[in-house]
């Protein structure tokens, strides 16, 4: 079956050290009968599997600089150091890029980083992939910098990593074919985003239009009652009842007043 609306499905890549799991699980709760693919993938073969319509969405990392893709930036990555354990800087928890000037400094041809200049010493050179720096690294070769999650994603017992400050830093973005988003897509963006399964795709809800109406109904309803000259005009039918009515805490201008509160309020001083 080829139409997508007897067999619908969705196809999700992502790179090396993102971890979909979160809104995987999210997608099958929701979509229950949709089945989801996930299909790893490396920084270049990701867009390649976009824009051949081979995967519906990707989890990539920026810039994306494909004109027919569109991404939604999702978080910043921390970037670490990948030493041996022995190295002097696995004392400390963070260090900076002047703290490797001794270190011949590894940079992979995958590098996500955006260097202007790559500390340390560089070496002869350049590793084909990260997993190949590390390695290296594990060799003794030299040190490695790298997001954080690629530092979890190649883990050994003999490596170790620590934070470096004032440095590039990669950012994930979820990324789709522009002229390919559809409906499956928009509900892995509100995933993505946040949204709860009740959320509306940018349709402000009717209750939230009705509700401003309800309220200055409630307001305008006391106002005509007042206008209407009922009840609650009577104890100031005229002018004269209408000051009288501050002055009968004292006595003394009651009957003046409508005709059975003058009636009432006057008897008793006059027997007095």
């Amino acid at each position: 079956m080829t139409g997508s609306d007897t067999s619908p499905s969705f196809r999700l890549a992502y790179v090396p050290g993102v971890t979909p799991s979160k809104w995987v699980r999210i997608w099958h709760e929701r979509l229950p009968d949709v089945p989801l693919s996930l299909v790893p993938a490396s920084p270049d073969e990701i867009y390649t599997l976009l824009r051949d319509g081979d995967v519906d969405a990707g989890f990539v990392r920026l810039p994306v600089d494909q004109d027919d893709l569109s991404a939604i930036p999702l978080y910043t990555e921390t970037t670490v150091v990948v030493v041996p354990k022995d190295h002097i800087v696995a004392a400390v928890e963070q260090i900076s890029p002047g703290d490797l000037d001794d270190d011949i400094v590894l940079h992979p041809l995958d590098d996500p980083l955006d260097w202007e200049k790559l500390p340390g010493r560089p070496a002869l050179e350049r590793p084909a992939t990260t997993a190949d720096a590390v390695e290296l690294v594990a060799a003794g070769i030299g040190v490695v910098l790298v997001p954080q999650s690629l530092a979890r994603l190649h883990h050994r017992k003999d490596l170790t990593y620590r934070t470096v400050t004032d440095t590039p830093e990669s950012r994930v973005a979820l990324a789709w074919p522009e002229d390919r988003t559809t409906d499956l897509v928009e509900d892995f963006i509100g995933i993505v985003r946040g949204r709860t399964v009740n959320s509306t795709r940018g349709r402000a809800p009717a209750p939230a239009a009705d509700q401003p109406k309800s309220r200055s109904g409630a307001k305008s309803a006391p106002r005509k009652g007042d206008a209407g000259g009922g009840a609650r005009r009577k104890p100031a039918a005229g002018k004269a009842g209408g000051r009288t009515a501050g002055k009968n805490p004292r006595g003394g201008g009651g009957a003046k007043g409508g005709p059975k509160g003058g009636a009432k309020r006057g008897k008793p001083r006059r027997n007095g």
